[in-house]
């Protein structure tokens, strides 16, 4: 059974963690989600879901404006040759979420454990980190040390990488 935007609120309410969600009008692109920058303090995120050649599935989590390099990133993640996008279908299978939606908390939905979730090392000098909340149209505020928190606690334990230029 997927969980939605209210179950993962849910989840991190019944964990401890405090969290804020802004609600605004969808929004597919880091470009679309700029003019939130006033509202909304912390690092927001982009988000970049992967494979390699063994159909290995990977989260890529770092700051909005930061540059991965998708031909050489399999060195620094563990991957078997470069990676590639992961098809919607898989998207949806494995995190419960679309296109346009990807996120961190999707890892909530990976019951699995076929994803590892890697966030890089300089999104994670930040103290709040901003994320779709399984759905393009609102925006999470959470702590750091929460993130990891919530991640540890759906047996997603992240892999802290420098992952981006």
């Amino acid at each position: 059974m997927r969980i939605d935007r209210e179950g993962l609120l849910a989840k991190l309410e019944r964990l401890g963690i405090q969290t804020s969600t802004v609600d605004h009008p969808p929004l597919h692109t880091v470009e679309e989600s700029q003019h939130l920058r006033g509202e909304i303090p912390g690092a927001h995120t982009k988000n970049l879901f992967v494979k390699d050649r063994k159909d290995r599935y990977f989260l890529l989590v770092v700051e909005e404006m930061a540059i991965v390099d998708l031909k050489t990133v399999h060195h620094v993640i563990g991957a078997s040759g470069k990676v590639s996008f992961g098809k919607p279908e898989a998207l949806m299978d494995l995190l419960g979420v679309v296109p346009g939606s990807v996120c961190v908390f999707g890892a909530i939905n990976d019951t699995e454990n076929k994803v590892t979730v890697v966030l890089d090392s300089t999104l994670m000098e930040s103290a709040v980190i901003n994320a779709h909340p399984l759905t393009n149209e609102a925006t999470t505020s959470i702590g750091r040390d929460d993130l990891l928190a919530f991640l540890q606690a759906v047996s997603h334990p992240p892999l802290v990488l420098k992952i981006t230029a």
